[in-house]
């Protein structure tokens, strides 16, 4: 199992979570957990979710991802979860 970390925020607008999960499914991206939450007209949305069933190279799903995201109008992040851990880490 290859865990990532993936975020995307901006300004809430219809179909952000369907065009974020389309691409996911559609390159075999496993959500494992997802909460998502709008706060004064901004959405949130962190994921956990596996990528080892994706024969693409990490960077190019980073790639797609921030081309997806400035398609739609937010930024989408992903990070591998040990560096996205260790970054956070108190």
């Amino acid at each position: 199992m290859k865990k990532v970390v993936i975020t995307v925020v901006g300004k809430d607008q219809v179909g952000i979570i369907a065009k974020v999960c389309t691409y996911l499914a559609d390159n075999s991206i496993n959500i494992q957990d997802i909460s998502q939450t709008i706060v004064d007209g901004y959405f949130n949305m962190m994921m956990i979710s596996d990528i080892s069933g994706c024969h693409k190279d990490f960077v190019l799903i980073q790639n797609e991802l921030k081309e997806l995201g400035e398609s739609i109008g937010v930024i989408i992040r992903i990070q591998d979860e040990a560096v996205f851990d260790m970054m956070h880490r108190i």
